[in-house]
């Protein structure tokens, strides 16, 4: 039998999956994997969130967005905070798998998941799925994507950067 707070916790996280990144609106902060945590105390709920990258400047809006999500939806709730933690560090491996197609669709190419012993990795285009692809230029629109470009198809196109503890 599930506890109360469980209940509550299964219930956040279905909110959660709604929390859209705000500059990837087509994948959630869950299926990005940037919730470590949650807990709930006597209607009290604190959210432990990892940023994908440290510097990132959606920060603040994430964080505003996850806290107005819980309250909005959930009742009896006396207070809501998120709070970033780096650790455990944030890892591109923690993308779900409905996260990486979501990627996909909004034509962003998810990041490789193995790294090669030399740390090389390739991408696939999120067109075509074709890995004859280039980089064009590691610094993207923002800190955690990179430009590239799809010799297949023809298509530039964003990924993620890979990010790994190893």
């Amino acid at each position: 039998m599930l506890t109360e707070n469980q209940l509550i916790i299964d219930k956040i996280h279905e909110i959660l999956q709604h929390v859209k990144d705000p500059e990837i609106p087509s994948v959630s902060v869950m299926e990005l994997g940037m919730i470590e945590n949650i807990k709930v105390d006597n209607g009290n709920v604190i959210v432990e969130a990892l940023p994908t990258f440290v510097g990132c400047p959606a920060l603040d809006i994430i964080k505003a967005n996850i806290e107005n999500a819980i309250k909005d939806h959930l009742e009896h709730i006396n207070s809501v905070i998120c709070k970033f933690i780096y650790h455990p560090p944030w890892t591109s491996d923690r993308i779900s798998t409905e996260g990486r197609e979501k990627l996909k669709q909004f034509g962003i190419a998810p990041p490789p998941e193995f790294f090669t012993e030399t740390g090389l990795w390739s991408v696939h285009c999120p067109y075509c799925d074709s890995a004859y692809t280039t980089i064009e230029n590691i610094f993207g629109p923002t800190a955690c994507r990179s430009i590239l470009y799809c010799k297949n198809c023809k298509n530039p196109f964003e990924a993620m950067k890979p990010i790994s503890t190893l």
